[in-house]
Formats: C-alpha cells, sequence, structure tokens
C-alpha cells in the first residue's frame, strides 16, 4: 500500500513544495521516519551553508582588505562586532529552517521542499540575505578600510542581488507556489522587515 499526502504548508521565503510519500509505514514508524529525515535535511543545510560561508570568507577577506586595527578611535569600529554577529547569527537560522522545515538547502540544486514562513521568515521574505549583508557590513566595518572601487563593487553586489530575486526567485516562487506565495507576498515585504510576524490564518 501506497500512502501519498500533498504537503503545502506555507513556510520558507525561499523555494519549493513536495510530495511525501510512505509505504506502507505504520502510524508509529512514520513520526521517527520524519523526525530522521528533518535532522538529515538540516545536517544537510548546515553543511551547504557553512561551505558557501566559508568560501565567501576567503574570498572577500582579502577583496575587502581585512586588518586589524586597535589603536585610537580604531577601538569603536569593534562595537559593529555586535550586529555582524546577530547579522550571521540570523543567516544561520535561516539555513537550519530551510533543512529543518523545509527539507533542502541553499543551494539549486536541492532547494527545500516546502515553502517557509517561519522563524525570521514571518518578518521579511529574504531574511538569509539581510543576514549575510549585515554581518558583512560589520565585518568590513571592524577590519576593512573605505576604498571607492570596493564600495562600488559591493554596490553592484547589492544590485544583483535585489535583481535576481526580483527577475528569477520570486516568478520561480509563484510559479511552484501559486496563491500561496502571492498571499505571504502581500503581507511581508521582500526587504524591510515587518514590527509583528505574520501568521497566516
Amino acid at each position: 500500500m501506497r500512502l501519498t499526502i500533498l504537503e503545502h504548508n506555507v513556510c520558507d521565503g525561499d523555494l519549493t513544495m513536495t510530495h511525501a510519500h510512505a509505504s506502507g509505514a505504520t502510524a508509529q514508524e512514520r513520526p521517527e521516519h520524519e523526525r530522521l529525515e528533518k535532522w538529515l535535511s538540516a545536517a544537510a543545510a548546515l553543511a551547504v551553508g557553512g561551505a558557501f560561508f566559508a568560501l565567501w570568507f576567503w574570498l572577500l577577506r582579502g577583496w575587502l582588505g581585512f586588518r586589524v586595527e586597535t589603536a585610537g578611535t580604531a577601538r569603536w569600529r569593534w562595537l559593529a562586532a555586535i550586529p555582524s554577529v546577530l547579522g550571521f547569527a540570523v543567516a544561520l537560522r535561516c539555513i537550519w529552517d530551510f533543512g529543518w522545515t523545509g527539507r533542502g538547502t541553499p543551494a539549486p540544486f536541492a532547494p527545500p521542499q516546502r515553502l517557509v514562513v517561519v522563524g525570521f521568515y514571518r518578518y521579511v521574505r529574504n531574511p538569509m540575505y539581510v543576514g549575510f549583508a549585515v554581518g558583512w557590513i560589520g565585518l568590513w566595518v571592524v577590519f576593512g578600510h573605505a576604498n571607492p572601487r570596493v564600495i562600488a563593487a559591493v554596490a553592484a553586489v547589492a544590485l544583483s542581488v535585489h535583481l535576481f530575486v526580483l527577475f528569477y526567485e520570486e516568478p520561480t516562487l509563484r510559479k511552484k507556489f501559486g496563491a500561496d506565495y502571492e498571499e505571504y507576498c502581500r503581507n511581508v515585504r521582500r526587504w524591510w522587515p515587518r514590527v509583528r510576524g505574520w501568521d497566516k490564518s
């Protein structure tokens, strides 16, 4: 006997929907199987997210001209470590939600299987991007130095991310999730967070 359950749970501003299949599993075995699947998905998401972060830290550290300064007013730059840590913590939570709730990863080849609107996705549609941006800006304030060419390049990257979200991610989500995603977009803004998290009625 093969049981097919259509899971159409609104969950995450970042990807897909799927069918959960159970082949003759008993009522007791199904929760255990689902729990194991959640843990494996979360572990995969964290592995992919960690690799992504490590790659970008390796690439951007030299490009942004990171160096340690502690003399004079440079000491105050270390205050930017607070929003930096918080920003990366937000991104990490979003990666976890991709795996635990969405059953996928941030990688395009293994996206979440459900539309996820939990955690920070209840406040803004792209919290992972926002978290990484805040984290990197904080690191740049602490360790970086002003360079007009780098500032222009960072602005170009930010514009590229915005256009990617506008012309690829959002149309893909609308196609896959239809009315659920449209409702989510009407209630949660793309970049500016809500004061209170949105809960689908």
